[in-house]
């Protein structure tokens, strides 16, 4: 039977909803959407809401159906920093980065054994320093943006639930007896990818951001780029610069020196960043949404505008009190986060102390940088609900000089030799009586006399035989407490 198009449109002109669901659309749904206004779109309308649709309900298999729409957050990231001016880097700019650098290796090679690290100086544009980080960012925030897409659809599930049952008012336009709920799962993929939409523009617009402001490739504290190299944002560091009375050079130096110095920390312990960025993705993964703030989201904001959607979450998408695991995580990040900073501060300090006449002015324009709210800070904020301030900064500088003056640089530097005799935060409640522990062997961690081992051993056998005669019992003492240790190591949220 052939169908005609319906009265007052001319034959030869499309059926909107057939064009819009690119086929035959059944009576009852037709129905529902005519009933809505969708059946007399003009041919750009059309157009517009087919390509809503297409990016939101659109085939699976390409990057695009993951937590975080990764192709939108390049996108924006790029706008941002377009929009913002960015220039490319020359080779004049390129050869000083890599003459500073040189000079800021040679000063710390003075002041610490850790090795210069493998990588090369690198001066990067901030659309560079986007490509370079971004797929670290998409690791740290997908956690979040998984729990966003659960969060939403057990919001319109509930929303969709109340509107199905006995007494709720009826839907204008939906046919007599038909439950609203039965289409969430029509529903579901549109969701998943309005949440990845929604959150790949939030890491965009959030990154595009940081790559205006941050000087340097370490300065949020994680290793973001994946390797050795010592990188500086030269249109960065210079509009720092503009800001401060002192000669723009020096204050290239300085920043030269403290970006070599954490690489060089990163590159000699290896145990160290890895552990940061299992911090941050313990914390995100815990993540608790806010699904009242959602809810309200849905309901105030058009879900054809994914700007408007963006915002209506942006302010309440989590949960104000973290969870007893995020809390660990936490402590665990901001004693890593300070300690890396505090031992950054001592070395650079002695490294620029002979060299740099205004080197104490340009520390405190730093820590002036890190009181205020970083844009790391404000990043991680929108990101994954965390504030990413090393709180603890001036404890973790004085442990580092308590060591340095009990036992010299080896002292300090020996400190990061493994994650179980690394400081914790107890220790910066103590910074001199961890340094006396150091000094006296108390607190070395490594060495295991011939009465441990015959005790472990001992301690070993009696579980064993335990066990064996059905008793059950855990062994006491030290054994438990390393397992423990160890399982916080694998990538429990541990107090550290």
């Amino acid at each position: 039977m052939t169908e005609h198009p319906p009265a007052g449109r001319p034959d030869d002109e499309p059926d909107p909803l057939e064009a819009l669901f690119g086929g035959p659309v059944p009576p009852q749904m037709r129905e529902a959407l005519e009933s809505m206004g969708l059946g007399s779109l003009d041919p750009a309308q059309l157009r517009q809401m087919r390509a809503q649709m297409e990016m939101l309900m659109g085939g699976g298999g390409g990057a695009d159906d993951g937590p975080v729409n990764t192709e939108l957050a390049h996108d924006v990231a790029r706008q941002v920093v377009s929009e913002a001016g960015d220039a490319t880097i020359g080779e004049a700019t390129r050869r000083d980065v890599e003459q500073v650098v040189q000079v800021a290796t040679l000063w710390l090679d003075q002041v610490t054994d850790f090795p210069p690290p493998e990588g090369q100086a690198r001066a990067l544009s901030r659309a560079e320093w986007v490509e370079a980080t971004l797929p670290v960012w998409q690791r740290l925030t997908t956690p979040v943006a998984q729990g966003l897409q659960t969060a939403m659809s057990s919001a319109m599930q509930q929303q969709l639930g109340q509107l199905g049952e006995e007494g709720a008012p009826p839907i204008p336009g939906l046919p007599p007896g038909m439950n609203p709920a039965a289409l969430m799962w029509q529903m579901e993929p549109m969701i998943r990818r309005m949440s990845g939409s929604m959150f790949g523009g939030q890491v965009g617009q959030a990154v595009g951001a940081l790559a205006g402001e941050t000087l340097s490739g370490t300065e949020v504290g994680i290793p973001l780029l994946g390797d050795e190299s010592v990188t500086i944002l030269p249109a960065n560091v210079a509009a720092f610069a503009d800001g401060l009375e002192i000669d723009a050079g020096e204050v290239h130096l300085y920043l030269a020196v403290r970006e070599a110095a954490r690489v060089r920390l990163f590159a000699a312990v290896p145990w160290l960043g890895p552990q940061l960025l299992t911090a941050v993705e313990d914390y995100a993964r815990d993540i608790r949404i806010n699904t009242d703030g959602i809810e309200e989201a849905l309901r105030s904001a058009d879900p054809q505008d994914p700007e408007s959607m963006q915002a209506a979450l942006g302010d309440s998408l989590f949960s104000p009190e973290p969870s007893a695991t995020q809390q660990a995580a936490l402590t665990r990040l901001e004693t890593l986060l300070a300690l890396v900073e505090g031992w950054v501060d001592v070395v650079s300090a002695r490294a620029v102390g002979p060299h740099l006449p205004n080197a104490d002015a340009l520390a405190e324009a730093v820590r002036r940088r890190r009181a205020t709210g970083g844009p790391a800070e404000k990043t991680f904020a929108s990101l994954v609900g965390l504030e990413l301030r090393p709180r603890r900064l001036r404890d973790a500088a004085n442990l580092w000089s308590a060591l340095e003056s009990a036992g010299g640089q080896d002292a300090r530097d020996e400190a990061w030799g493994h994650p179980d005799v690394a400081p914790t935060a107890a220790d910066l409640d103590d910074p001199l009586g961890y340094a006396e522990r150091r000094a006296s062997g108390a607190d070395a961690g490594v060495s295991i006399s011939d009465e441990d081992i015959e005790a472990l051993l001992s301690s070993a056998e009696g579980s064993a035989s335990g066990s064996q005669d059905g008793g059950g019992h855990e062994p006491e003492g030290r054994d438990g407490d390393a397992a423990g240790e160890d399982d916080d190591r694998d990538g429990g949220a541990s107090g550290r």
